[in-house]
């Protein structure tokens, strides 16, 4: 493990990097497995090198991206009651977020939880290194009460290094877990049941975890959210084929692929593929792979997952928790969960 610290920072910033997003390692086993097997498939994580994470950021702000208006209207209207809620009468939590982006959102959070607490340790997970040290810099000069352990790290190992944290240094702090956006939605459910067991293998009686969740809703509104008319979305998807050139020494031509977006309402979640329009032939040379395409074939690179509460509840309670409590932007078109350890 690569630690970094930042002494401009007053020392209120470390950075644990445990996992590189650009480890071509781990991106040549996933590109070699989703590329060999029908239908093709690549995962989602791979999106957020530097630009994918910018490209992602504009995303927030296109007017067919509902999601990022209602989830801030509900941490607008009710971050207050959110803190409130989930501290109860403990003096002290820590905010433990995986997926932090660039931490715009947790904002209107570590200022509730800053209100009722003298100091605040944060511990953001994002893939990207540079989303991390960008935001947490950003963040600590905002806020001169705050303390940032940053983890440049995938969910999973993150949450291996926070148990082993927790093992040998133990604390009194109350943790709270935070995945905000619709990031849950990225899993199948029975990966969602996975992840959220190891969230509560984290957490102690008392603690609590805050999921983001998309609700479901009608497909006019959710293509455009991810199709635009600007062709972001598709600028996103197609950066993935940039990115597999650049660090594995492919031949992908961008313009004999195109972006897809489809609603699979039997399974209830949107998709992304990207498209071949022509038959070809490309070569990875990284993996001394050539990958054939036919005309139409897809690759499918992301899935997007859409809840009712009910389903919530399930998925919930196969992990470890109880579904407490569940906040609504005025449409409810999106929700906050607030999960509970007994």
């Amino acid at each position: 493990m690569a630690q970094k610290t930042y002494p401009q920072q007053d020392d209120r910033l470390i950075i644990h990097q445990l996992a590189d997003g650009g480890d071509s390692s781990a991106l040549g086993r996933d590109v070699r497995n989703g590329l060999t097997q029908k239908p093709k498939h690549l995962p989602p994580k791979y999106f957020y090198d530097e630009l994918g994470s910018r490209l992602f950021e504009a995303i927030c702000c296109l007017p067919e991206y509902y999601l990022t208006r209602a989830e801030s209207q509900i941490l607008r209207e009710r971050s207050t009651e959110i803190a409130t809620s989930i501290a109860n009468s403990s003096p002290s939590v820590r905010l433990i977020e995986l997926g932090s982006g660039s931490a715009e959102k947790t904002r209107l959070l570590i200022e509730a939880f800053l209100r009722r607490q003298t100091e605040l340790h944060y511990l953001p997970v994002d893939i990207s290194p540079a989303s991390l040290q960008t935001s947490s810099r950003e963040l600590l000069r905002a806020y001169p009460k705050l303390r940032i352990t940053a983890y440049a790290a995938d969910y999973f190992t993150a949450l291996e290094a926070f148990k082993r944290e927790r093992a040998q240094h133990g604390g009194s702090e109350r943790t709270v877990a935070l995945f905000l956006g619709s990031n849950i939605g990225n899993f199948d459910p029975d990966e969602a049941v996975s992840f959220l067991s190891a969230v509560r293998e984290l957490l102690d009686s008392g603690d609590a975890f805050l999921l983001g969740a998309d609700l479901k809703k009608s497909p006019d509104v959710l293509i455009p959210a991810y199709d635009d008319s600007l062709g972001v979305t598709a600028a996103f998807n197609l950066n993935l084929l940039v990115r597999i050139n650049r660090e594995l020494r492919s031949d992908f031509k961008l313009e004999e692929f195109e972006h897809r977006s489809c609603y699979n309402e039997a399974l209830s979640r949107v998709e992304m593929h990207l498209v071949s329009r022509i038959r070809q032939t490309i070569r990875i040379g990284a993996l001394d792979l050539e990958v054939e395409f036919e005309p139409g074939e897809s690759v499918h690179t992301e899935s997007s997952y859409k809840y009712d509460l009910d389903k919530l509840g399930e998925i919930a309670r196969r992990g470890g928790f109880k579904l407490s409590r569940t906040w609504f932007d005025a449409g409810r078109r999106f929700s906050f969960n607030l999960l509970s350890v007994d």
